[in-house]
């Protein structure tokens, strides 16, 4: 189906069209940024319908042919095969009811078509038991927690069995650490790729502890959280019917005022995203200045060749995987400024920016999920050490004085350093030429291995 539009942005509806006269308004009253729901949350709402068809079947709530047609149709919006049907903007009512009852006529229409033509109602049969203020939260955190478990915590646990194992490949290799961009002591290569490991580590612990939050469901609290509509059992079961077919915990709220009222839940999510979002920044930038150069710059790694990277100069090597992954990091970071702003709109009973914030929360998974992976495949995987380059800033280092301080006086130390750098000549030279140290004692002071394994 190709849905056109006119020079005023607004939609025509095509002759295939499934939704209905609710929708079509929408249409024409909200703007086309192109910005729509993501297929993550589309596939939610129909899991949402077809687990609330096949509950109010159970209830006595709708008949059971009527039941099954929409929960069949349900399902084929959640496989994707209707998401063309979907063609409202983001930027819409803030509660979602467009898209709800976008989804509750689409689903209506092709429910109708199962049946042969008998009608079925889109607000008393698909909606039945639910309003768009309980049912776009629940699809937010349905949709947010499969794509967390499914995309990005597989992918972040493979970029730190990969930082893990370049950790154990450099641990021979001493290099020179750097604190204010200045050098500093030196240190393993495989130490540098620690940390990295465990900054992912703690990122991924940081994310699925707000899963629990997120597994809860609003559905069943209806207009304000009272469960107006809703028969007794109706939330219970569907939840438990979505959790069935996703395979994951989901419960219904603990309280449904707290659900419908605020997206704490979200904004929590987004804010651990955001977090991962610096870490992955944090990495990504050291790999493109540790593997700067090559000759010119520092040149400690020697980053993958994955494109030209110059349209005027060959054989340039850019780190094109760690910016990209820079970018999406920013992206992020404003996305979670974005939903922090929405999760403050939760006016009373109801947060009126769920569609800014479902796609901004959305987005975020989706980006550091699938930039993470290629990060990781990409560059981190194949990242190779130069050890010669390591070992020269070694020993070139004015920052090797530092272990010369506690046999020689702080003082004393700053002055070798001083005339290290003023000569250019190394602190071994100058120590050794002003006669300092006996050689072996100089020696074993400027080990490096000293330094860096210091308890051994």
């Amino acid at each position: 189906m190709r849905v056109e539009s006119d020079s005023m942005g607004k939609m025509s509806v095509p002759d295939d069209a499934l939704w209905g006269a609710q929708t079509q308004r929408a249409v024409e009253n909200f703007p086309v940024s192109g910005i729509r729901f993501p297929r993550s949350f589309i596939r939610s709402l129909g899991l949402v319908k077809r687990a609330a068809a096949l509950v109010n079947i159970e209830l006595g709530v709708v008949e059971r042919d009527v039941g099954e047609a929409i929960a069949a149709a349900a399902q084929e919006v959640a496989d994707g095969m209707w998401d063309e049907q979907f063609p409202l903007d983001i930027f819409q009512t803030g509660s979602g009811t467009s898209t709800n009852m976008n989804a509750n006529e689409v689903i209506a229409t092709r429910a109708t078509q199962i049946l042969g033509g008998r009608k079925v109602h889109p607000n008393d049969h698909v909606n039945a038991g639910q309003s768009s203020n309980d049912v776009i939260p629940s699809c937010i955190h349905i949709a947010a927690y499969e794509r967390i478990v499914v995309a990005l915590l597989p992918a972040l646990r493979k970029l730190q069995r990969t930082l893990e194992s370049k950790a154990a490949e450099f641990h021979p290799i001493i290099k020179i650490g750097r604190t204010h961009l200045q050098d500093a002591t030196p240190m393993r290569l495989g130490q540098e790729f620690s940390g990295y490991a465990a900054m992912v580590r703690h990122s991924t612990a940081r994310v699925e502890g707000t899963l629990g939050r997120l597994g809860e469901l609003a559905l069943g609290g209806t207009a304000v959280g009272t469960g107006i509509n809703a028969p007794a059992g109706f939330a219970r079961r569907t939840v438990e019917g979505i959790a069935q077919a996703t395979g994951l915990p989901f419960v219904e709220a603990t309280n449904h005022f707290e659900a419908q009222g605020s997206k704490d839940a979200a904004v929590e999510v987004s804010g651990q995203l955001k977090t991962l979002a610096v870490s992955l920044l944090k990495i990504a930038n050291d790999v493109r200045w540790l593997g700067s150069g090559p000759r010119c710059g520092i040149g400690e790694l020697m980053i993958p060749a994955v494109q030209p990277g110059s349209s005027i100069m060959p054989g340039k090597v850019n780190p094109v995987m760690a910016e990209s992954l820079i970018q999406v990091c920013a992206q992020v970071v404003g996305n979670d400024a974005a939903v922090t702003l929405g999760g403050g709109f939760g006016n009373f009973e109801l947060n009126v920016m769920m569609p800014m914030i479902a796609h901004n929360l959305l987005q975020s998974i989706e980006l550091l999920a699938s930039s993470a992976t290629l990060f990781e495949e990409r560059c981190v995987a194949g990242l190779k050490a130069d050890a010669e380059a390591c070992e020269r800033s070694v020993e070139q280092s004015l920052a090797m004085v530092t272990s010369l301080s506690p046999i020689l006086g702080y003082d004393t130390a700053a002055s070798i350093a001083k005339e290290a750098y003023q000569s250019g000549k190394t602190i071994r030279q100058v120590v050794s030429e002003k006669g300092l140290l006996e050689p072996e004692r100089l020696a074993a002071a400027l080990d490096p291995l000293s330094m860096v394994d210091p308890a051994e």
